[in-house]
């Protein structure tokens, strides 16, 4: 693939990018972003860039309008009318402010209902906007949508602010209960993020966000129940983890006006299955048409909360996971999100040596992502660096394992490989009582979804070796991405969803792993660095 280089005052980047794009778009998914505040129609001339090596398409009439022909001979460009066509240096001119909000690209599935848009809402406005939310314990996604059209408008991707509260839910849940103001504040950084967020949209790309009348959020039951300020404290409760727990918000004119949203915005938060299981594995499943079938289908969705869900043919089996933020690349003494300079995908084909994969080919890496650790992980089994217990096997008082690439200083240590131990055995204790709860083998499955950002870069031959994952063939794998905010998307747009979601409450059966009797022994098996049985 090309490679882009960018400059920007003091700093650097080099990506690599599919010919097509504009280089806005190419921008937007990183840290130098380019001003801009037209859509990227060329109509505002902000994002000015200085071509100084390399060529693409010529100047387009708003490009003529925007720029002079001095400026034009110079090479001075706007960056959404300019397509690279080869390996090109440019400058930022005019540099965006550093934002905690990127572009989502294609990660989103799109269901195919979304192109007939069929909601009514109260509320009047010229151009109704909406906004469907996946607030995830470590991210937040969101897209804006024309409630008019269907039309996806633009996305974005950021982390999640409560994460200054506690990495995990229960830590969050906890200090929400000790404390009536850690609570309130845990609400409102939420709500400061969306704000901060619809901003950048707004400031970005020239959308009116006071014409937004409808916003749907989902997530897990925690992160919504901590949004709303509603019932939290029951989590801590065992006996409520299979209740359902109300979480709706009130509708208030303040949150409307922190947002900069309509004054009259519906909240909509989608109501979660029960207090481990939330609404985005619902949305999930919904995303799938994973119950519209008859054949067995396994749903993963990978995160700090791995939830799971099996359709038998005729029910919704489902169930959680404390899998921890490994799989997000947060908690790890090397790790990043899957973000541009992550290491996402390493292979060890050349018994000697190890080949890494870079998200956008930057050098060097910064990072290793979710992805990227299962894989080193596989491949350091592979190599007998590392048993299947998790010890290091290279020489006596050896605690780490140093990445082999120039210009890093990554390294893995025993505590990273315990981390992702515990999240790889409790996801796979989950999918194992699942299946025994069906009276189904492995091998039974015709389907295994895999979501999440984790879900959509992990290379399956790894999971499998290591035991994250049942141990069949390939072909069985669809590699989802975001469904939970695919979901929530459909339930935006389509106003037959409610009842889909209805359904699949229905057909839904809670199975809590704590009230497994032989919960610890499978944990215990599951704890080795080998694959699932298929039995």
């Amino acid at each position: 693939m090309p490679l882009l280089t960018v400059q920007a005052n003091s700093d650097e980047l080099s990506i690599s990018f599919t010919i097509g794009q504009c280089l806005r778009s190419i921008l937007d998914s990183t840290t130098m972003r380019v001003r801009s505040g037209c859509r990227g129609t060329g109509a505002c001339g902000l994002c000015r860039i200085l071509i100084r090596q390399g060529s693409g398409n010529l100047p387009t009439r708003n490009e003529h309008i925007q720029l002079s022909r001095e400026q034009l001979a110079a090479g001075i460009r706007l960056a959404c009318q300019f397509l690279p066509t080869e390996d090109v240096v440019v400058e930022l001119l005019n540099p965006a402010p550093p934002s905690n909000w990127k572009s989502l690209g294609q990660e989103i599935i799109r269901p195919a209902s979304l192109q007939n848009p069929s909601r009514t809402f109260p509320v009047s406005t010229t151009s109704p906007l909406g906004i469907a939310v996946d607030l995830g314990t470590t991210n937040i996604s969101l897209a804006l949508y024309d409630l008019f059209t269907g039309k996806r408008l633009t996305e974005r991707h950021g982390i999640n602010p409560q994460a200054i509260f506690g990495a995990d839910v229960m830590t969050r849940l906890v200090a929400a209960a000790e404390s009536v103001d850690i609570a309130r504040k845990m609400s409102s950084v939420i709500f400061a993020a969306l704000a901060e967020a619809f901003q950048d949209i707004g400031s970005r790309e020239g959308y009116d966000l006071r014409q937004t009348i409808y916003l749907a959020v989902v997530g897990n039951t925690a992160m919504l129940s901590l949004l709303t300020g509603k019932n939290h404290g029951l989590l801590l409760n065992p006996e409520m983890w299979e209740k359902m727990i109300p979480c709706e918000p009130d509708q208030s004119a303040d949150q409307a006006v922190q947002l900069g949203t309509h004054p009259e915005v519906k909240l909509e938060v989608i109501p979660p299955l029960a207090g481990f299981v939330g609404s985005d594995l619902l949305a999930g499943v919904l995303a799938m048409h994973l119950a519209e079938h008859s054949d067995p289908a396994l749903f993963i969705d990978f995160g700090t909360n791995t939830e799971i869900a099996l359709w038998d043919g005729h029910q919704l089996l489902v169930t959680s996971a404390a899998g921890g933020p490994a799989f997000e690349g947060c908690g790890i003494s090397c790790g990043m999100p899957a973000e541009p300079g992550a290491i996402y995908r390493i292979t060890d084909q050349d018994s000697d040596a190890l080949t890494f994969a870079v998200i956008d080919e930057i050098s060097p890496a910064r990072g290793l992502c979710g992805s990227g650790f299962v894989d080193l992980v596989a491949c350091l089994c592979n190599n007998g660096t590392i048993s299947a217990t998790g010890k290091f096997l290279s020489g006596a008082g050896v605690t780490e394992y140093v990445l082999p690439l120039p210009a890093t200083a990554l390294r893995l240590n025993k505590r990273d490989i315990d981390m992702m131990q515990r999240a790889k055995a409790a996801v796979a204790t989950g999918v194992t009582v699942l299946l025994e709860k069906a009276g189904l083998r492995a091998l039974d499955l015709h389907r295994v979804c895999l979501a999440g950002a984790f879900g959509k870069y992990i290379r399956i031959a790894s999971a499998k070796a290591i035991g994250l994952v049942p141990n069949i063939d390939e072909k069985h794998f669809e590699l989802c991405g975001n469904t939970a905010l695919s979901g929530c998307e459909d339930f935006l747009l389509s106003s037959d969803v409610a009842s889909r979601l209805e359904s699949l409450r229905s057909a839904a059966r809670l199975i809590n792993l704590s009230k497994i009797p032989d919960f610890d022994e499978l944990f215990f098996e599951n704890l080795f660095f080998r694959p699932m049985t298929n039995g």
